[in-house]
């Protein structure tokens, strides 16, 4: 007698789908046929924790720092963090943003999100489209700027962030070797902010 093998059951490919992906959004259930009332089941049974508005990931999966990048990258893959956010991702600050800072073309709204609370950074042309590094964080990737298009963004928003914070960002970036003179130079003048920033700049070359 030939046994049939045992198919996968919604639970289970659901669970599978959740490791490989670490986070999970309801549309990501349709390529697989799993009907969507399985994320609230899971939920309720404890093995899925909803960590946002539609999104969902593992109960029992280690919590990371960056948790909060990965879910709004999940939420908005368009959007390109910036500004506080870059800095503490790339580690030029000792500050700890209350909100998540993130960049999207002129005329974007934010997204709707319970969680975590955003901040939105509207940019122009190449402000908003260079610069842009891509990074992998909880099996998600996230879209963040370079360093120097940081720092650089930083001057051009120093009346939101405060100079004190941008001079900071600069002063490690050079003493790190985070960030090349020639590049911070490209994105001064991308952001429209090479006359601020020259005197800043000639004291650290």
């Amino acid at each position: 007698m030939r046994i049939m093998p045992t198919l996968p059951s919604h639970t289970d490919r659901l669970l599978q789908l959740a490791r490989q992906k670490g986070l999970v959004r309801p549309g990501d259930l349709a390529a697989l046929g799993i009907p969507r009332v399985y994320l609230t089941r899971l939920t309720a049974g404890g093995k899925l924790a909803k960590t946002g508005r539609g999104i969902y990931r593992l109960a029992d999966a280690p919590l990371s720092e960056n948790e909060s990048l990965a879910i709004v990258a999940a939420r908005a893959p368009q959007s390109v963090f910036c500004l506080l956010t870059a800095l503490q991702f790339h580690g030029l600050t000792t500050q700890l943003p209350r909100q998540v800072w993130i960049a999207l073309p002129q005329g974007s709204h934010a997204p709707r999100m319970d969680y975590p609370p955003v901040k939105l950074i509207q940019y122009t042309g190449e402000a908003f489209t260079q610069g842009i590094e891509t990074h992998r964080i909880d099996q998600v990737d996230i879209r963040v700027y370079s360093v120097a298009k940081t720092v650089a963004d930083c001057f051009k928003h120093r009346n939101k962030i405060g100079l004190d914070v941008a001079l900071e960002a600069l002063k490690d970036a050079r003493s790190q070797r985070k960030a090349a003179a020639d590049d911070l130079w490209r994105y001064a003048r991308i952001c429209r902010v090479a006359n601020v920033m020259r005197p800043y700049l000639e004291a650290v070359a």
